[in-house]
């Protein structure tokens, strides 16, 4: 079930306007299209469109795949929407396809918080890849807690969205849990608040900070070559960036 953040339609409509800034993503695009010369791309997690739809601006063909299905809508409704395969749904449904890269951006590998349906996930990317395809994805370092700084203190934020007019959110951690494997799995709730009409709408979610050498070996057994952990551009010191590669 996908968190309220992305499957409310009153959240997923105000989704960009609270979190406007995704020049994080560039290095992605760059990655994607300059250093592994992809011609077609599934992004894993694909939300609002964002990402998907700076593919698209790159003349890559892509297809963007989410559970949340009023975050698709928002995507769906965008100004060049239609250059981009949209699916509600999740990426083992997908029908085939033989893509050159697959992507996991922001925080959606971590949102697999069970072993099972991580391994899913992995192996629909697998299956869907061309021999030769590469998977990128992010996840931050369970030893540097990022989560120390979601306080309501640290996030609280008041966003004059068209339409909505005044929109309050913030986020705070309600749990921190060891998973067993090194890393951490960190509850937090995220409430929204729309001024105009009090309205609140909560949103509680938990990720799963796994460690590097959790990851690598789950990429290694969905049969993946592990090719590069690099420092996140965008976070350095916080969070790696993986590529893996459908062996030919």
């Amino acid at each position: 079930m996908p968190d309220a953040a992305f499957e409310d339609p009153r959240l997923a409509a105000v989704y960009d306007a609270l979190d406007p800034d995704r020049s994080d993503l560039e290095v992605y695009v760059g990655l994607v299209t300059d250093e592994l010369g992809a011609r077609a791309v599934l992004d894993i997690g694909c939300g609002t469109g964002t990402f998907a739809l700076m593919l698209a601006d790159r003349g890559i063909r892509v297809v963007g795949v989410d559970p949340a299905r009023a975050s698709v809508d928002v995507a769906r409704r965008k100004r060049g929407a239609e250059r981009v395969e949209w699916h509600a749904g999740t990426a083992d449904a997908l029908p085939a396809m033989a893509v050159d890269a697959a992507t996991m951006t922001a925080n959606v590998a971590q949102v697999f918080v069970d072993d099972a349906e991580w391994h899913r996930v992995l192996a629909a990317v697998h299956e869907r890849l061309r021999p030769g395809g590469t998977l990128v994805l992010e996840s931050r370092r369970p030893e540097r807690e990022a989560w120390l700084g979601w306080t309501a203190q640290e996030t609280r934020q008041v966003v004059d969205v068209p339409h909505e007019g005044p929109v309050e959110d913030w986020v705070d951690v309600t749990a921190v849990t060891d998973d067993g494997a090194g890393g951490r799995l960190v509850t937090f709730v995220s409430p929204t608040l729309f001024h105009r009409d009090a309205a609140r709408i909560d949103s509680v979610s938990t990720l799963r900070f796994r460690s590097r050498a959790t990851i690598e070996r789950s990429l290694v057994d969905a049969g993946f070559a592990v090719i590069d952990v690099r420092d996140a551009p965008d976070r350095p010191g916080r969070e790696w960036v993986y590529l893996a590669r459908r062996p030919a």
